[in-house]
């Protein structure tokens, strides 16, 4: 992939993550920092494209006809859509956006809507299993059990190549902040945990453009022999990321909702951040488990995956 591909890719996903309109001021914080902390002075200049975007100098036409191969049309595609889905399925403005983009690539509408179908399916999964009661007693050595194996599979879900791999990780997230306020009494809604990860600075659309920000500077897609191919990339390098963030943000759910949510943003941001750099550690140590798992999962079962966990 050309420098000006991945400028491009990056530059329509940044499009997709303002399509909406109605970010609030936390995400479009974040997303900023995403772009100036991704490769500093790298020739991406992923600042410089932040600011393409919010000021509008240049066209989606434009920027969509920087991509000449199927390969990469399609993957764009796939990436505007899981940014557009990653706070939620798609709205009315995200729709037109990515028809307009379908329209761009001149990619053919049924593949390209069923793929959109699927990343909504993935992202409207219920966080609520019916059939789970809270336990009687906290099991918190059970609770860290529970905490890294997400950690664990989102890790996996990193490291693949397909879109839709990714896009899972975020409701993973969610599920495991439900599952563990369950464990402590409290009945949360999609709202209140989004509420809590903005407090965090894990903003879910920021959160995903991250993770294509990583890939495509860390050279993890790549096109070989005529098609896009990701192979399987390095736990030490593609996975670190959700692992780690995925592993902070359930140690601090434990905390939060073990002591009544009486915990202040400052210091949920405090005990995140210390989390964060722990799982970092960890991550290195569950190198091998991640790789493993990632060789185990099906991602024509993306949607089963993420109702079953």
């Amino acid at each position: 992939m050309t420098e000006q591909e991945q400028k491009a890719v990056l530059t329509l996903c940044l499009m997709a993550a303002f399509a909406d309109g109605e970010k609030d001021d936390r995400e479009r914080a974040e997303i900023k920092r995403i772009a100036d902390s991704l490769a500093p002075g790298s020739a991406l200049n992923l600042p410089a494209l932040y600011q393409d975007v919010l000021l509008k100098r240049r066209s989606l036409e434009e920027v969509a006809g920087d991509l000449t191969s199927p390969e990469l049309k399609q993957l764009a595609y796939e990436m505007a859509v899981c940014v557009c889905d990653a706070d939620g399925a798609a709205g009315a403005a995200e729709g037109t956006f990515l028809e307009k983009l379908r329209a761009a690539l001149a990619l053919e509408a049924a593949p390209a809507r069923a793929f959109a179908q699927e990343a909504a399916a993935v992202v409207s999964v219920p966080l609520a299993d019916p059939e789970v009661l809270p336990p009687e007693r906290v099991d918190t050595a059970a609770l860290d059990q529970m905490v890294l194996n997400y950690s664990i599979l989102n890790g996996a879900l990193e490291l693949l190549p397909q879109s839709i791999a990714s896009i899972a990780i975020i409701p993973l997230q969610m599920k495991m902040v439900y599952r563990v306020g369950k464990s402590y009494g409290y009945e949360l809604d999609r709202g209140h945990i989004k509420d809590l990860l903005a407090t965090l600075g894990v903003g879910l659309t920021g959160q995903y453009v991250e993770q294509i920000g990583r890939k495509l500077i860390g050279g993890l897609l790549k096109k070989v022999g005529g098609g896009l191919l990701g192979g399987l990339g390095s736990a030490a390098t593609g996975a670190g990321f959700s692992f780690a963030t995925t592993y902070a943000l359930g140690q601090v759910a434990k905390q939060y909702y073990a002591g009544g949510r009486t915990i202040d943003a400052a210091q949920l941001k405090q005990v995140f951040a210390s989390m964060f750099e722990q799982a970092k550690g960890l991550q290195g140590r569950y190198a091998r488990e991640i790789e493993q798992k990632a060789r185990t999962i099906d991602t024509n079962q993306i949607v089963s995956l993420v109702r079953g966990q």
